[in-house]
Formats: C-alpha cells, sequence, structure tokens
C-alpha cells in the first residue's frame, strides 16, 4: 500500500514548530526556523496560458526580496555553492554545533546525498566532523584543478584524482540547452512575482535575447573558491572576518528533525502563499518530459525541509505556458513515474549519517566523500592524510583555517556557556585539533587564544573569566538555489561538472578511508551502525604539579604566540632564557636591609594600589593597551601566576620550602609583569596578590623555623626549568620583575626571614583593608590577621631567645647589658603588637598563648635582675625581681582570663596554669631561700612566702589526669614539705609567744603529713620521702628535748620510731632501683655509668641516698638509746623487747651496711 503523507497548511513563522507525519509507513519531522532574511509569503502571479517564458520580464535579474538569492543565482550568473556555506551556519549557531546537531549543510547537498542509490550523477562533498556534528559542503573537483591549474595550488590532489580515481580527466563544458532551462527557469520567477500576472516582454530581438542566455553561463568560469582565507581585524571578536566571505547568506536556516537525525540546512527555495494557499513552492516543468524519481524526491524533500503543504506545478512547452496543477506534499511520494519509498529515504539518511559518523573520526581533518558518475561505489578520503604525505604546506588546503577558526568557536562557546567538568575533555581536544590545524606565524591570536583557554581548563578551581578566549566572528559566503531535475537528463557517460567516468583504478581503495560498495545497501535498513562516540576524557590529575605544569605550557606557547608578533627578541634588554636568575641576598648591616625590604613594599603597595590611573601608553615590549595581545597577555600572566602560587602552596605542604619560595617567587614576578602592563587592578587581582604574599609569608616563617636543612633549601631554590626560563624571559619583556626579589630571596639569618615574613603578612593586610576587598574577603582578612599574630610571636619568642642566651653566656652577671635590654624591647614589642592583632579578630587561645609568653618574657627580665655578691654567690632576691615576677604572674591571670574556663580550651588553659603555679612557686623559693632579710622583717618574708606558695598550691591539679598529673602531684608534695621546714624553723627560733609556736607546731604537722602523703603517691621519689620523714624525726626529737616529763619524752620518742619505721617504704624503693641496677650491669658486663653529681643512669642519685642514710642512722641510734634509758628508769616491759635491736642496729651502724640496716628497719615494723 502506497504511503500518503499530511501536512499542516502554512509555511513556519521563525522559532515556529511542527511534525509532519506520513501513514503507512510512518516518518517524523520537525522543522524550526533558526532565522529567516525571507519576508513573509506573497501570493504569486498566475501566469496566462500562452506566455512565452523564453523572453524576459521587464523585472528580470533585478533585485528581489521574495526571491532573495535564487532568482540569479539557478541562472548560474552567481557563484556556485562555496565549500564554506556549512561554517557560516555553523559560526551563526555556535549553540549548536558540538552535540546538539547532526548535520550542518545546504539543503541542496542534503538532497544529494538522499538521492544517491537513485541517482548516476557524481557526488563530491567535504566532510568535517566538530565534536558529534558533521559539516557538509559541496567540493567542486572541477573549479578546484581549474584553480590548480591557474596558481599551482592543490596539485597533489589533482595528481592523486587522475592516479587513483580518473587517468583521464578532463573538463568539459554544459551544454547550451542546460543554460537554456536555467534562464527558463529564473524568467518565470521572475513573471511569477510581477503586480498584474501578465508577462510583459523587455523590448528587443531575440538576438539580444540569445546573447543573454550565452551570457548566463559565463559567470561559471570566474573563479568562487576562496583565493585565501585571512584575519585581518586585531580584536579576536572580529578576528575571523575573511576577505571573502564565510557569510550565512541563505534565505532561512532551519532545525530540521528527520526521524532521529537533527539537521541545520540552509535553503534558499522561494516560498509563495496568500489566499487559498497560504504556503506554496513554485516550479517550472517541461510538459513533454514527466516526473521522475529524481525529481520527486528533489520536491518532497524541499518541502518537508522549509514545511510547504503543497507544491505548484506550471507545465510549459518551448517555453510556452501550458497550465498549472497543485499537488500536495504528501501526495509526491505517489505521483505517476515518481513513486518511491519515504521509508527507503529514510534508510538512506540513516545509512549514510552512520557511515560518515564511522568514519569521520578525526577533529581538525578534511574528509572527501566521492562517488563518479555512473559508479556505485562510494568511497571516503582522508585530505588532510594526503595533504601531509605531500611536500606542500598544510595551510595550501583552504579548509584548515575554517575550520580550526570553528574548532575554537566551538570551544570557546562551551566554555563560556558551561562549567560542567564533564565538557572539559570535549573543550580541549577541539582546541588542540584546532592548535594542530594553525600555523603560529600566520594566526598567532588565534593559537594565543587557544593556549589561553587551555591552561583555563587545568585551572579547574578559578571561574571562567568574561575576557577569556573571545569568540571569532566569521563573514559570509553565497550560496545558490538549483533546480537538480536536469541532471538525469544528462547522458550516462558524462556530468556537468566533467567528466567523472566509473573507471577507476583499483589501488583507489587502498587509499579511501571507507569505502561502500553498492550505493544499494544505503537503502537496506540499518545496514551502517554506529556507536554514539562518548565525551572526550579530560587528563585530570590529583597531582597538582603535573596539573600546573599543564597550565605553565599552554601559558608559554601562548606568550610565544603573543611575543612573536610585538617586537623582536634582538629590539628588548631581555635577559638571557638559559641563564638562571642569581640570588641578590647580601649579607651585611641587618637594619639596611630591613629598610630595603620596607621601601619594596610600600612601593609595591603603591603600585598596585586600586586607585592606579588608566594609561594608553606602549609598554615596555611595545603593546598597545587594548590590543589583543595586551588582552592576552593579561590573562596568561595571571594563569602563570595562579599555577606557580599552587606549586608554592603544593611543595610547602610537602616541607620543600626552598622549592616553595622559588614557586613563590616566580609567582610574584609573574603578577609584576601583570602590574607592569595592566592600566587597573580588578579586586579579585587584588586579593589573589594578597594570597600570594600570604603564601610568601608562610614560607620565609617555615624556612627561618628550620635553619638546619637549609643547604636542601638552597638548592632546590636555586634550580630551574627550562620551561620557568623562558616564560621569566617573556616576563622581563614587559618589566625587570625585581619589585619582589628582597621578600623572596633565600636569606641566611633567621632574624631576616621573621622579618621579611611579617612585612609579607602586613602588605597582606593592607591590601585586603582598601577598597572593596575589605567588605568581600571579611575571612581572608581574619586569616592574615591571624597570621600577623603568629609571625610576631615568633619573632617575640626569638628575641627572647636571644636574651635568654646573652644571659647564659655572660661570665660575670654583674648588671644587664644594653644588647639584653633592647632584645626584651623588641620582644616585648612583638608580643604587644601580635595581642592586638588577636584580640582584634577575638581568638582567645591565641591571646591567651601571648600573654603566656609576655609572662615567660617577664620572668627572663627577672632571671637577668639576680642579684650577685662580690664572691659571685647568689645574693638576696631583689626588688628588680620581685617587681618582674609580679608581672609575669598579671600576664599569666590576664591569658586565665581571657580563656574564660578550662571546657574552652584544654591544652592552653593547662598550660597557663602550670606556668603560673611555677612562677608562684619560683617566687615563693626564691624569697624563702634568698630572703631579703635586709630590707624586710623575719615574719613579713614568711607571709609573703606563705601566700606565694599557697596560691601556687592553689593552681595545682591534683584531680584532672593528665601527663602533668604527677609533676603537679610532686610540686604540691614539694610546697607541703618547704612550709613544713619554714614552721619547724619557725618553731625552733621562736622564743616567749608560746601561743605562736603551738600553732607552728600544728602547721608542721599539718604540711608534713601532706608532704608525706603525696610523696608516698609518688613512686620516683624515694628520696624525697626519706628526707621528709627524717626532718619529721627530727621534729619530733626537737620537741622531745622540750619535754620534762618522762612519760612525754617517751611518747614523743615512740612517735619518732613510728616515723622511722614508715620510711620503710621510701627505702624498698631504694632497694628495688639499686637491685635493677645491679642486675642491668651484670646483664652488660658494664658498669653503669654515673653523672657528675653522682646520680646513676636510673635516675637514683646515690650520693644524695648515702647523706640520707648518714642522717637516718644516728637518729634511728639516737632514739633507739634514749628509748633504753627511759624504759630501764622506769622499768618499762618494753626495755627487753627493744634492747637486742638496739644492740644489733649498733652493729650495723659500726659496720656502715645499709642494706642490712634497712632490713631491721622493716623487722623492727
Amino acid at each position: 500500500m502506497p504511503s500518503v503523507s499530511r501536512i499542516v497548511s502554512g509555511p513556519l513563522s521563525l522559532g515556529q514548530k511542527d511534525t509532519v507525519v506520513c501513514l503507512g509507513n510512518e516518518i517524523k519531522s520537525r522543522a524550526v526556523v533558526k532565522y529567516s532574511a525571507a519576508p513573509p509569503p506573497t501570493t504569486y502571479a498566475l501566469l496566462r496560458e500562452k506566455t512565452d517564458l523564453k523572453l524576459p520580464p521587464a523585472n528580470w535579474l533585478r533585485e528581489s526580496t521574495q526571491l532573495g538569492p535564487a532568482g540569479t543565482t539557478v541562472l548560474g550568473s552567481s557563484s556556485k555553492n562555496k565549500p564554506f556555506s556549512s561554517f557560516g551556519m555553523a559560526y551563526d549557531f555556535i549553540d549548536s554545533i558540538g552535540n546538539d546537531v547532526d548535520v550542518v549543510s545546504d539543503s541542496e547537498n542534503i538532497k544529494k546525498l538522499l538521492k544517491i542509490p537513485y541517482s548516476k550523477s557524481h557526488v563530491s562533498m567535504a566532510v568535517h566532523r566538530v565534536g558529534r556534528t558533521l559539516l557538509l559542503d559541496d567540493l567542486d573537483i572541477q573549479e578546484l584543478f581549474m584553480r590548480s591549474s591557474q596558481t599551482g595550488d592543490w596539485t597533489w590532489l589533482k595528481e592523486f584524482y587522475q592516479r587513483l580515481v580518473d587517468q583521464k580527466w578532463q573538463r568539459k563544458k554544459k551544454s547550451k540547452e542546460h543554460w537554456y532551462q536555467k534562464a527558463i527557469l529564473s524568467k518565470f520567477l521572475y513573471y511569477s512575482i510581477s503586480g498584474d500576472g501578465a508577462a510583459e516582454p523587455v523590448p528587443g530581438d531575440s538576438a539580444s535575447s540569445s546573447k543573454g542566455d550565452e551570457g548566463c553561463g559565463g559567470g561559471e568560469l570566474g573563479p568562487s573558491w576562496p583565493a585565501t582565507f585571512t584575519i585581518a581585524s586585531s580584536d579576536p571578536e572580529d578576528s575571523a572576518s575573511p576577505e571573502e566571505g564565510l557569510r550565512n547568506d541563505f534565505a532561512r536556516n532551519i532545525l530540521w528533525t528527520f526521524e532521529d537525525i537533527h539537521m541545520l540546512v540552509g535553503s534558499n527555495m522561494p516560498i509563495f502563499g496568500g489566499g487559498r494557499y497560504p504556503a506554496v513552492s513554485l516550479r517550472l516543468r517541461d510538459n513533454n518530459k514527466p516526473i521522475n524519481i529524481l525529481t520527486g524526491i528533489d520536491y518532497w524533500l524541499d518541502n518537508l525541509m522549509c514545511n510547504v503543504p503543497e507544491l505548484v506545478m506550471c507545465f510549459h512547452v518551448n517555453g510556452i505556458v501550458q497550465k498549472y496543477e497543485m499537488i500536495k506534499t504528501e501526495d509526491i511520494p505517489n505521483l505517476d513515474n515518481s513513486k518511491f519509498s519515504t521509508r527507503v529515504v529514510k534508510d538512506i539518511a540513516q545509512n549514510i549519517l552512520s557511515f560518515l559518523k564511522s568514519n569521520c573520526t578525526k577533529e581538525g581533518h578534511t574528509y572527501w566523500l566521492f562517488k563518479a558518475s555512473s559508479s556505485d561505489v562510494v568511497k571516503l578520503y582522508d585530505l588532510t592524510t594526503l595533504c601531509e604525505e605531500t611536500a606542500e604546506e598544510k595551510c595550501q588546503n583552504p579548509f584548515t583555517l575554517p575550520v580550526a577558526v570553528l574548532l575554537y568557536k566551538v570551544a570557546s562557546n562551551m566554555m563560556k556557556k558551561s562549567q560542567n567538568r564533564k565538557h572539559y575533555g570535549t573543550i580541549r581536544t577541539l582546541l588542540l585539533n584546532c592548535v594542530k590545524l594553525l600555523d603560529q606565524e600566520r594566526h598567532p591570536q588565534i593559537i594565543a587564544s587557544a593556549h589561553c583557554m587551555l591552561a583555563e581548563l587545568f585551572q579547574l578551581d578559578e571561574p571562567l573569566e568574561d575576557g577569556n578566549g573571545e569568540s571569532l566572528r566569521s563573514g559570509g559566503s553565497e550560496d545558490s538555489y538549483s533546480e537538480e531535475e536536469e541532471e538525469e537528463e544528462l547522458p550516462e557517460d558524462s556530468d556537468e561538472n566533467g567528466s567523472c567516468s566509473g573507471c577507476s583504478n583499483p589501488a583507489d581503495a587502498s587509499r579511501a578511508v571507507a569505502v561502500i560498495k553498492s550505493v544499494g545497501e544505503l537503502s537496506v535498513p540499518e545496514k551502517y551502525t554506529h556507536h554514539i562516540r562518548p565525551n572526550y576524557t579530560f587528563p585530570v590529575s590529583h597531582d597538582k604539579e603535573e596539573r600546573c605544569r599543564h597550565v605553565l605550557g599552554n601559558v608559554l606557547r601562548g606568550l610565544k604566540a603573543v611575543d612573536s608578533t610585538i617586537k623582536k627578541e634582538s629590539d628588548l634588554p631581555a635577559a638571557d632564557p638559559n641563564t638562571p636568575i642569581p640570588l641578590k641576598y647580601e649579607d651585611g648591616d641587618d637594619s639596611s636591609g630591613h629598610n630595603v625590604v620596607e621601601k619594596e613594599i610600600s612601593l609595591l603597595l603603591d603600585r598596585v594600589g586600586p586607585g592606579q590611573e588608566n594609561y594608553k601608553h606602549p609598554t615596555r615590549s611595545g603593546m598597545i593597551p587594548g590590543s589583543w595581545q595586551h588582552r592576552i597577555k593579561l590573562q596568561l600572566f595571571l594563569k602563570a601566576s595562579k599555577a606557580y602560587y599552587v606549586l608554592a602552596d603544593a611543595a610547602a605542604n610537602l616541607l620543600k620550602y626552598g622549592r616553595a619560595l622559588r614557586y613563590v617567587k616566580l609567582a610574584l614576578q609573574c603578577h609584576d609583569a601583570y602590574c607592569a602592563v595592566s592600566s587597573s587592578l580588578h579586586p579579585e587581582v587584588l586579593f589573589f596578590h594578597s594570597q600570594c604574599l600570604s603564601l610568601c609569608g608562610d614560607i620565609q616563617l617555615m624556612l627561618a623555623q628550620n635553619a638546619s636543612n637549609r643547604a636542601a633549601y638552597l638548592e632546590e631554590y636555586s634550580y630551574q626549568t627550562k620551561e620557568d626560563q623562558e616564560i621569566l624571559h617573556s616576563l622581563h619583556r614587559e618589566c625587570s620583575c625585581q619589585a619582589f626579589n628582597m621578600a623572596t630571596d633565600l636569606a641566611m639569618d633567621p632574624e631576616y626571614q621573621l622579618f621579611v615574613s611579617c612585612k609579607c603578612y602586613e602588605a597582606a593586610y593592607e591590601l585586603l583593608t582598601s577598597g572593596e576587598l575589605r567588605k568581600l574577603h571579611s575571612e581572608q582578612l581574619g586569616q592574615v590577621l591571624k597570621r600577623l599574630g603568629n609571625i610576631r610571636n615568633e619573632m617575640g619568642v626569638f628575641y627572647m631567645n636571644q636574651a635568654a642566651a646573652m644571659q647564659t653566656e655572660k661570665e660575670e652577671k654583674k648588671g644587664v647589658s644594653a644588647a639584653e635590654q633592647e632584645m626584651w624591647k623588641k620582644s616585648f614589642s612583638c608580643f604587644e603588637k601580635g595581642l592586638k592583632d588577636f584580640e582584634a579578630i577575638s581568638d582567645a587561645a591565641n591571646t591567651a598563648l601571648l600573654l603566656c609568653n609576655t609572662g615567660r618574657l617577664m620572668r627572663i627580665c627577672a632571671q637577668a635582675h639576680c642579684a650577685v655578691s662580690e664572691d659571685l654567690n647568689r645574693g638576696e632576691f631583689s626588688p628588680e625581681e620581685a617587681l618582674y615576677y609580679n608581672k609575669a604572674i598579671d600576664y599569666y591571670l590576664r591569658a586565665m582570663k581571657s580563656l574564660g574556663k578550662r571546657e574552652s580550651h584544654k591544652a592552653v588553659w593547662d598550660s597557663v596554669n602550670w606556668e603560673l603555679s611555677t612562677t608562684y612557686f619560683t617566687l615563693a623559693t626564691l624569697l624563702q631561700d634568698y630572703a631579703p632579710l635586709s630590707r624586710k622583717a623575719q615574719e613579713q618574708i614568711e607571709r609573703e612566702v606563705t601566700d606565694a606558695m599557697m596560691k601556687s598550691l592553689k593552681y595545682c591539679d591534683l584531680q584532672t589526669e593528665s601527663a602533668r598529673q604527677p609533676l603537679y602531684q610532686y610540686r604540691a608534695a614539694t610546697i607541703h614539705h618547704r612550709l613544713a621546714s619554714m614552721y619547724h624553723s619557725c618553731f625552733r627560733n621562736q622564743v616567749g609567744d608560746e601561743h605562736l609556736r603551738k600553732q607552728h607546731r600544728t602547721l608542721a604537722d599539718l604540711h608534713y603529713s601532706k608532704a608525706v602523703q603525696l610523696f608516698l603517691s609518688l613512686r620516683d621519689a624515694p628520696c624525697e620521702l626519706l628526707r621528709t620523714q627524717l626532718e619529721r624525726v627530727a621534729f619530733a626529737e626537737f620537741q622531745m628535748a622540750g619535754q620534762n616529763s618522762t612519760s612525754a619524752k617517751l611518747k614523743t620518742l615512740l612517735g619518732a620510731l613510728d616515723i622511722m619505721i614508715e620510711t620503710h617504704h621510701a627505702f624498698q624503693l631504694i632497694h628495688k632501683e639499686l637491685l635493677e641496677e645491679q642486675q642491668a650491669s651484670a646483664a652488660s658486663d658494664v658498669a653503669v655509668p654515673e653523672s657528675p653529681d653522682g646520680s646513676a643512669s636510673s635516675g637514683l642519685n646515690t650520693e644524695e641516698v648515702l647523706k640520707l642514710i648518714g642522717v637516718f642512722e644516728p637518729s634511728f641510734s639516737f632514739i633507739l638509746l634514749h628509748l633504753m634509758k627511759l624504759m630501764s628508769t622506769s622499768k618499762n616491759v618494753l626495755f627487753r623487747l627493744y634492747h637486742p635491736y638496739y644492740m644489733v642496729g649498733s652493729d650495723f651502724y659500726r659496720q656502715r651496711n645499709i642494706i642490712f640496716l634497712c632490713l631491721l628497719t622493716l623487722v623492727v615494723k
């Protein structure tokens, strides 16, 4: 059953959609007019019968908006289809290229492809691939070879064609009959738009008409192929304007969907309408020649593409109008002598598209689809590969530049409208193919812009900027609306474009990319299939250095392209790219170096300030501000600076500080060049500059803190790659790049490095507090303030340590030197500034740490003011010491107050708490050991000692489990021991006031008991425990001496003996440590070394133990002796019990047997 098609009335207006459904075999078609230069359809003039179309009308060949270019081009007086017609459409509808559209072409080329199985005519088309889009253009072999004979171009293609395709090629002129039919059609169209609908022939004889008809063909011999395709404009947005057009001159551009094929087609077919027939296409036919399949397909496809529902056919005999006939578009496939299956046409379209997409795989290559006349074989050649195999240059392929420009435009458009990572692979491939096609000497602007975009792709964390990669716009081309129904009337062994016989050389197949062995295969459903090619993968690397090297490589190539258009290298005082830049640091007076850095930073801030005035004078290299070189170079400088910044940050994270400093120096040099050529700086550029300065400060700080690896850092810093040298060479074309030398040199002096680091942070802070940046980047401002506080803390600590070292190295501690005082002042000034920075951002933890460091500085000052007597012994505790210790306490208390409570910052709280307790303890100890008796009374000193000791005890955190808990326990035990000793001394020396003596005795007993309890909880303080117990025994002995009654004395001595017995725990610990020491010594057969103070390697002070034993033995004997005396006098029953032990103890004492004396103590217990 034949298929019947249905179509709605009326053509599509701009943007309108419609769908054609063919019944029987369902064929879907949808058309969207993207652009139309034609006016709304108007009613055509119905010619009177017997009108002579051989006579020209009065309006013949005059410009007509209704006919557009069709009125003259069908005649042949205009050029044939130019090879860039698809590019003109692609440039105008760049959003559709790459993914959305399968084919871009002239409607005549589409029809020619779909008629291949039915036609014996030759087919010659150029095919280009851009993403998933194919661009099809008529490739006029005849004109190419004519051009080759005149200019010498394309000789390689002519030789290839003659050798492999047609060895006897020769040009054949078209017949007079061909030109006669063209002239008849042109005159018919002009008659049809005349107002009165009647023929108004131009006066004149037939001879003149005949001359006109013959002259119509003269234009065919004129060159229609562009002689050159050049870029003359300096503006990237206008840089694709060729001398000979790439304009989109079609009357209308239509996005046509035929089944699942999306095509952007250009059409010049005139459409008429009005009245009963709102849209019709007008055709002229010889009544003696029936419509064949080729003509039917041609008419049907034209109406489908333009969505015209009806066809008006005017029949003539020898140019005399006979009649009109109206045919619906859906009926065209069923006309007599012209029946065809729409389903087969659909299969042909799908097979051809699959064949081309499967084999035209290389973007940037020019493919040639060729079928010789009367041949059933269709072959596809890769002309780019064939051209590269010859000695001719690639630029002699006239498609090279249009293809490259289109690849660039598509990539640029994709960059602007989509930042989705999945498109980066496609964009990169487009740009790489674009660069591969172009010669840098001829097209530096496109190459530089392409490399700029390639660099942008690898900076994935950066937003795309508006000025990046401007699109290239194009001019236009002329295309013709032609009637193809004449082709089947040519003899089978000829062709309108010359003799293209089917007897091709068999060797031709070996050079073809792909071959369709028989055109009949195209009618077989799904004979050719292709897989949808996935998006190009983007070479993602997690290695930051590799990614940045991609950026820098493209930046360098872009800079070379720009530099090649400005001045010769010999005209510039540029540095040798093969010579590394020497280090500028010189050891000398620190103050002069500091002044230089301050001066450079201030000049830099003046230079990069946001208020810089615009200027229009040429740059150092000769660039004119506002030119394409200027704009691209600015972008490349900025991208290079950002890449080096990322490299510096990555190197710093890897602790490669020498390499990091080298990279940040290059980043700042790139930024220096950017400032040199930029008329004004965007806030985001200033913000990035502050980041570079901040990173430079970080690196200099790390170098100062890791001075031990300076040799390795110097080696890293001195190394330079060839790529870095060449980029630096390009930078020197614009400026000396010396603005940041002092800030980025690798110095040998840590103090200088800290100073440079601080100045970098200060410069970054000034940038962030200027203009709009203060509001835009408040978070970054807080980070810089934190860094400023930190570096000032580091500098304060550095100067503080210098002062402490001076104090230690002094041979005679007499007075404070001027150098020490200078270090104190510098340290204190840094701490004060750092405090303001941290307080500005409400950083409680760091504020507390700086206050803590300031407290430590006060303690160092106190130690420096230690009084020394004439015999170089420690003198009394001085007022200056007391002053500075009290200042230290004030700073520690401020630190505690800033923290509020421990839960907020536990580690900082614990540290400050420990330092505060230590300061109180040191103050009390010095007051106790070196009492200022010459200035204060004993009682006042005792009160002050007690007060300081109790405050220190207050901050001993005995409850919280931490690493410092044993230290706190030891300190608390020591405090109780010292207080007990002080009260013991007061009790011994107090005379008269019994109440006060009693109070001192009670306090001494209390603190001795607490000290013993705390020492017992510690396992590493047996000597302290033993000493405390012995002091308790001495205290008991002193009390006994003042007692009168025997019972009281006996009670006191028994208490003292109990204390002696309690020392067994201390002796156990001592004994255990001694045995472990002996076992270790025996196992290694090496004597355990002792320190100068007599302490063994285990930590036990043997000398101290012997001294304590020396006190223990007589005390033990004394107690036993007096017990024996008192018991013998009172005849106490315990006498018999203790007497043997006393005798044994006396023997041990005489023999100095420590171990057995310890055992005896245990037995007594």
